[in-house]
């Protein structure tokens, strides 16, 4: 489905029983809201689940220039209210989970909870030239030229020999990205600078991560364990950046335990 909202067509999907608690979940880098499908099926038993495509991204319009982090955090934020959404639980992984910080520092009314997945509240200036290096390959060479080094960071070697019907649609998912999208949200992502302010947050939060995750290392949610008061870590084993895909079953028994304290 589609909905104008900030100037774009977001592309959004609902799942769930009318009248449910809402859980809304927002993708990584590079992905769309397909990266979700294992966590459907548990999730949709008690919640309202709206999954989007993030500007840039699957079926959401990808216009040109750089992005800001406050860019998509407004997306979202205007989709939920065209939809007639005043509360929600939010999920969001990697890039998703950044766009989470965002909304919950400068609207937290918004959240019933925040759930933060293998995800950063800082990128260091020393990784700044590698996000050069992703914007000049994608801008030069398309996003074919960035599949297998990301599906490298992304799932463990064991899992990417075994389970190549998890990895090959991630990789169908990759090289799909607009580079105008993957290139704007990569500016984005590279401006990323909020742990000194996180502890301004007070909504119940959880942070999970994939124990061998290169590229959001468990020290990045440690770090954001320690600025968020009473939030809960969950360091999942045998998962890199894509916890929800390699471990789903621990992914969703953590997830779900978290919520249903919430209510």
């Amino acid at each position: 489905m589609q909905i104008d909202a900030n100037g774009i067509s977001i592309n959004y999907q609902v799942d769930g029983p009318d009248g449910a608690p809402v859980v809304t979940m927002s993708h990584s880098l590079a992905a769309t809201l397909d990266m979700w499908g294992p966590q459907m099926a548990p999730l949709t038993d008690k919640y309202r689940v709206i999954r989007y495509d993030t500007r840039g991204h699957g079926g959401t319009e990808a216009p040109e220039g750089p992005y800001s982090l406050e860019m998509l955090a407004t997306d979202v934020r205007r989709m939920l209210a065209a939809l007639g959404v005043e509360r929600t639980h939010w999920v969001g992984l990697s890039m998703g989970g950044m766009i989470g910080q965002t909304l919950a520092l400068s609207h937290p009314d918004l959240f019933l909870s925040l759930s933060l997945c293998d995800t950063s509240s800082r990128i260091p200036a020393e990784a700044g030239p590698a996000w050069e290096e992703r914007i000049g390959v994608a801008g030069s060479d398309g996003m074919a030229a960035l599949v297998e080094g990301t599906i490298d960071r992304w799932f463990t070697p064991p899992f990417r020999e075994a389970r190549a019907d998890v990895v090959d649609p991630i990789r169908e998912m990759i090289r799909d990205t607009p580079p105008a999208g993957f290139i704007g949200c990569c500016h984005a992502i590279r401006e990323l600078d909020l742990t000194d302010r996180l502890s301004a947050i007070k909504i119940p939060t959880f942070i999970v991560v994939g124990e061998d995750d290169p590229g959001t290392p468990v020290a990045a949610s440690e770090a954001i364990h320690e600025q968020i008061a009473g939030s809960e870590l969950v360091v999942l084993k045998s998962a890199a950046h894509l916890s929800n895909l390699e471990q789903p079953d621990a992914f969703n028994d953590a997830l779900l335990a978290f919520l249903t304290r919430q209510s």
